[in-house]
């Protein structure tokens, strides 16, 4: 495989270097002017979301995940557990719904005291609209999960079934 010099040292086209850089240029951008309003507030807002994200969400959605993994995991006729990839029609939604709670928890939660007097919209509802999101992602996925496994499996049987009637014809 005949490969550039710069592919070979840097590892990817020169088209990646450019819009890898142009992302970094365009946050740097945005940071900038995001500091110049309230700087101090903005600051305190970073530190406060690293902190609550690497001590709380972190070790408890590394917490569910495992758990989860230990629910979908199957027994090897060696003693071991090999994963399955089931659990992953647990996570997408899972993560979805939790991406959607933490956008919206102040209205979730009823704690969006501005919001009516900001947009001139009313906050009821969103509760029971996040709940109803929630359960069609689970729906969905389990759906997803019912079809596929039926898919997956629908081969075996049609041999199962060959192997029967091979059998039945030759008694």
């Amino acid at each position: 495989m005949n490969r550039s010099p710069f592919r070979a040292r840097y590892g990817a086209s020169p088209l990646h270097l450019l819009l890898t850089l142009a992302c970094f240029a365009l946050a740097l951008y945005a940071g900038l002017r995001l500091f110049k309003g309230d700087t101090m507030g903005i600051a305190i807002w970073f530190v406060g979301a690293a902190l609550l994200h690497d001590l709380v969400l972190l070790p408890a959605y590394s917490l569910t995940d495992h758990a989860a993994q230990l629910c979908f995991r199957r027994h090897t006729g060696t003693g071991e557990r090999a994963p399955r990839p089931g659990v992953n029609y647990f996570r997408v939604p899972g993560f979805i719904a939790g991406v959607l709670f933490l956008v919206w928890w102040p209205l979730i939660l009823q704690q969006g005291g501005h919001y009516t007097a900001s947009t001139a919209l009313s906050a009821d509802g969103f509760l029971a609209r996040w709940l109803l999101i929630t359960a069609a992602l689970f729906i969905s996925s389990a759906a997803t999960w019912l079809v596929r496994s039926w898919l997956r499996l629908r081969p075996s049987r049609e041999r199962a079934r060959a192997q029967k009637r091979a059998r039945k014809a030759t008694k």
